[in-house]
């Protein structure tokens, strides 16, 4: 068995310069815990695999293609391969996100 704290794993460095702690890097999938502040987005971006979001904790504006949908905790959010998405936290507290890749990437994000 293998138990992963969130708020204890390791600090994943991102071009989004917000909070990502890698808690799972498999072949088949990855698993990061996103923190976003009062103010912060993410940079938008195009992942090459797909990915869905479950909201943990706070109320998010998630933009995924031409969609943007305000969301919150116990909300899950898909995102297909190949699409621009991003997340903004325009609320007055932390917004945290689990993100789950399939398969692992392997090929770069590409940011916009």
């Amino acid at each position: 068995m293998r138990i992963v704290d969130a708020k204890n794993a390791a600090l994943n460095p991102n071009p989004h310069k917000v909070e990502a702690r890698m808690l799972q890097d498999h072949d088949v999938a990855q698993a990061i815990h996103l923190k976003l502040e009062p103010g912060q987005s993410l940079r938008r971006h195009i992942t090459p695999v797909d990915v869905f979001f479950y909201v943990l904790e706070g109320t998010g504006v998630v933009e995924v293609g031409e969609e943007e949908q305000e969301v919150s905790a116990d909300h899950l959010v898909e995102s297909p391969a190949h699409i621009v998405h991003c997340w903004h936290n325009r609320s007055d507290a932390p917004l945290r996100i689990l993100v789950v890749k399939t398969p692992k990437p392997t090929e770069s994000t590409k940011l916009l």
